[in-house]
């Protein structure tokens, strides 16, 4: 294990800066890899949890084995590399522990998929062959996502890589599975459940998808004369299995009708009218056809009337009721049930296209067929009360706190959950079933029953079961491990919103129930990534965005800092790659300013000089730097990553590398102890600065920061010291740079308005005197481009900036004659649009028909035109 030894700020040794070791040109492909490698090699990323540091824990959502990296991945990773990279330089024992989940469905689904290519099926293979088959394919094919977090950058501790089939997770799951069913918290029931008649099991709501579809919504009569009733249906195979006809019970108009037989068409049986509260008197005619084993809440009227339970199509969606239709597909016996009823006159209206949302599987688009199915379930209700009083008593805090609101209505209305699968890859239900009708559940150190006429159930359990127990599983429970003692609770959850109940909730349940303490700290929610657009990136869209693609062009730092800086709390995150360029250009920024530094002499080397002995500048920007550093903590402590992400770029590119730097060259060309303490000053930002960016864009910053300290020593920035603020502040420094700014920017804007080419020399007098500026003359000079005022010297225009007077000759630099033409016929046009805008808006004619929006961009234009007359007019005068 390597010595994780924190180095304090000004502890970086007898080094001096190396500027030969940066090429001239940031080349992200060229540093990444091998940077990654030697953190790796190094164990820089591997907890002890022997060791007496406070300990930080972040497990990370484990993605589906399956899976690659797409933008959510790299969003939410990003941010939890970030905080943890942070945490190990606080000093804490920072634990990122990384795995996969064994995502059932997905991965047989691979696997058969490959069967298939081959002409053969896993019923071919048999059961176990067939889940040595998935291990060899996960062995082989699985994991990728692994290797492309490394791109990422993820400091994951991969000495404790887990995997939620591995040896450790499937005794953990089974052990949580025994305790459950001997408290009786898991149990088997018929119930209406979630059916892939592809897939050919029970599936999640998570792994159901709605869209709308195009279908048909049919309203059929039932019955004739006074007897007869009109329901709506846009599933009307299902009435095969009707059972009933529902009505509210207070709804005056059907009273006659309740405890009346009706004639079910196209069958041999007659249906009872039953009063059920259920039913929305209001909606469509107040009748409701009731199919009790394949609609949800069909299935609960059934159960309070004691209704039949037909089912009339089977797992593959062929209907078995007998009859006519019997071996057509559901959606063409739809078509046939429809057209046999036409004839019969009991179509009474069709709506067709009929755009309605409708539930697909995730993983092969199939639509979803509710379904009658014997299943196994577990009681939520006190494992979510536990859930819920865990956020309430304050034990987790979820982040943003308007979260918390979403989170109680799932966990105060959560119905049972059911756990089992029709599949053959995933955890096993250890129930065994006897020839007598006996039902045994084994623990893991417990032998199955034998004999003859015992079975193992043969259903597997719903992948997020096991992951639902990853903030404890992965850190050796069931066992009572060092590493369970040191790092749970974990500190935060980092995940998207769109997965409170289906992940968060289940793991809240679950680490409640089994350890008896919440599994974090703080549920740190996310958005969801959105194109630069905002809209939902979806390859029917045709948006989808690999974001291997943008770190091969830009670079893995430039995604990070691209991701982190739309991360506000909650909310979705745009991103388009124009962003991304913009965060390579920043990454280059850093680059090439800290080359041109370290090429001046910045240092590391020594102990900050006395404030006596520094500059204004030099006071400047380290009250500035400690301002933004207790800024940026403030920010990583609220996950405001937004906001740290624009104090950092703001702080790092405007003030150090435009102002100060800039500032500075004046001071480092004179030389002399002025020049030594501003090197050391520079050199002490540069070292702050790449630390407090680090965890966010952590390449660029390690190969800057190990050149800047003497990058032979096998320092690395990963383990150095985060900065603490000294508690400098200079106010009075602060107030006299930003005059010279005032100054410097007021001139600039000037000079671009004359059509000054930013490097242009002009001769100017500068009246300084009593202002701040007097001192900064050398350094004003040389960011404006002005000379000294020689012989000939005649003042064309003149400025008063910030208390001073800038006195310029532009008569050798532009023609003052036509500049004066140009800006009175521009003056003349903003004028004129001031005029019509005006007058439409004091027009109560136009504005008593005209649209909002119109009124609102009138407005908006007589706005521009007084801004444009304004800086006309300005300018024109200072040309006089």
């Amino acid at each position: 294990m390597t010595d994780n030894t924190q180095q304090s700020p000004d502890a970086h040794g007898p080094h001096s800066a190396i500027p030969a070791d940066l090429p001239t040109q940031y080349a992200p492909a060229e540093v990444e890899g091998k940077l990654y490698e030697r953190w790796v090699e190094a164990g820089w990323f591997e907890a002890d949890a022997k060791s007496g540091k406070p300990p930080y824990t972040i497990v990370i959502p484990p993605p589906n084995v399956t899976g690659s990296l797409h933008l959510g991945h790299a969003f939410q990773h990003t941010l939890m590399d970030a905080l943890t990279r942070r945490k190990r330089m606080q000093g804490y024992e920072a634990l990122w522990l990384p795995g996969m989940d064994h995502a059932g469905i997905a991965t047989q689904n691979k696997v058969e998929q490959q069967l298939g290519e081959e002409g053969r099926s896993r019923q071919d293979l048999g059961r176990e062959a067939f889940v040595d088959r998935v291990w060899q394919w996960k062995q082989e094919y699985g994991g990728r996502i692994l290797g492309q977090m490394r791109r990422l950058g993820d400091g994951v501790d991969w000495s404790r890589e887990r995997f939620t089939m591995d040896e450790g997770l499937s005794r953990a799951v089974q052990t949580v599975f025994k305790k459950m069913y001997d408290d009786g918290l898991i149990y088997r029931a018929e119930r209406i459940i979630n059916w892939c008649p592809r897939c050919l099991t029970a599936i999640s709501d998570i792994e159901v998808e709605y869209q709308d579809d195009d279908g048909e919504l049919v309203q059929l009569k039932y019955g004739d004369g006074e007897e007869s009733v009109v329901v709506a249906t846009t599933r009307a195979e299902t009435m095969l299995g009707d059972t009933a006809i529902a009505v509210h019970p207070d709804d005056e108009r059907y009273q006659h009708l309740i405890g009346k037989q009706i004639k079910l068409p196209l069958t041999d049986r007659t249906i009872p009218v039953v009063a059920d509260s259920h039913v929305d008197p209001e909606f469509g005619t107040g009748q409701v056809k009731v199919t009790p084993a394949h609609d949800p809440n069909d299935f609960e009227i059934g159960r309070r009337h004691d209704l039949p339970m037909l089912t009339v199509m089977d797992e593959r969606g062929v209907i078995t009721a007998h009859g006519p239709f019997q071996g057509l597909d559901r959606f063409e016996a739809r078509s046939a049930i429809v057209a046999a009823l036409r004839e019969q006159g009991r179509v009474l209206q069709e709506k067709r296209p009929y755009v309605h949302s409708v539930g697909h599987c995730s993983r092969c688009k199939t639509t979803i067929e509710p379904r009658l199915s014997m299943q196994w379930w577990v009681k939520v209700a006190p494992l979510a009360k536990k859930a819920g009083d865990a956020v309430r008593d304050g034990r987790t805090t979820i982040h943003p706190a308007d979260m918390a609101s979403r989170y109680f209505d799932w966990v105060d209305n959560m119905h049972d959950w059911t756990i089992s699968r029709q599949l053959w890859w995933g955890h096993r239900i250890p129930v065994w079933y006897g020839p007598e009708g006996e039902v045994v559940c084994v623990g893991p150190d417990e032998q199955p029953p034998a004999g003859e006429g015992w079975h193992q159930d043969p259903d597997v359990l719903d992948t997020w079961f096991s992951s639902g127990l990853w903030p404890f599983s992965t850190l050796g429970w069931p066992n009572e491990t060092p590493d369970l003692a040191k790092f749970y609770a974990t500190d935060v959850l980092v995940t998207g919103y769109d997965i409170i109940f289906f992940w968060v909730a289940r793991m809240m349940m679950f680490g409640t129930y089994v350890m008896d303490e919440p599994p974090f700290h703080t549920i740190a929610l996310t958005g969801l990534v959105r194109d630069e657009h905002g809209k939902k990136m979806s390859k029917s869209f045709g948006n989808v965005v690999d974001p291997l693609d943008w770190m091969d062009a830009y670079g893995s730092d430039a995604l990070r800092f691209t991701l982190a800086s739309g991360a506000n709390p909650g909310t979705d995150v745009p991103i388009g790659e124009d962003w991304v360029k913009a965060s390579r250009n920043f990454a280059n920024k850093i680059w090439n300013a800290t080359r041109f530094a370290l090429m001046n002499g910045a240092t590391v080397e020594g102990a900050l000089p006395d404030a006596s002995e520094m500059a204004a500048t030099d006071r400047w920007i380290l009250s500035r730097l400690n301002t933004v550093l207790a800024e940026a903590d403030g920010y990583y402590e609220d996950y405001q990553f937004a906001k740290l992400a624009d104090a950092l770029r703001h702080f790092a590119w405007d003030e150090v590398f435009d102002w100060y730097v800039e500032l500075s060259k004046t001071t480092f060309a004179r030389g002399g102890r002025a020049a030594e303490v501003s090197r050391r000053v520079l050199g002490e930002i540069l070292d702050v600065t790449l630390r407090l960016l680090h965890p966010i864009v952590p390449f660029v910053t390690e190969e800057l920061w190990t050149t800047l300290t003497g990058g032979e020593s096998g320092e690395s920035i990963v383990v150095a010291a985060w900065p603490q603020d000294s508690g400098f502040r200079d106010a009075a420094a602060e107030a006299e740079i930003a005059t010279v700014q005032q100054a410097v920017t007021e001139v600039r804007r000037f000079r671009a308005d004359q059509g000054l080419q930013p490097g242009q020399k002009v001769p100017a007098d500068l009246a300084l005197a009593g202002t701040p500026l007097v001192a900064h003359e050398e350094a004003v000079r040389q960011l404006l481009r002005l000379q000294p005022a020689g012989e000939g010297f005649q003042a064309t225009a003149s400025l008063p900036v910030a208390g001073a007077t800038v006195s310029l000759d532009l008569s050798g630099a532009i023609d003052v004659e036509a500049e004066r033409k140009r800006l009175t016929k521009d003056l003349a046009a903003a004028e004129k649009e001031l005029a019509q805008t005006g007058a439409k808006l004091t027009n109560e004619a136009f504005l008593a028909k005209a649209p909002e929006h119109v009124v609102d961009r009138i407005r908006g234009r007589k706005a521009a035109a007084e801004a444009d007359i304004a800086r006309l007019t300005q300018q024109l005068d200072r040309l006089a």
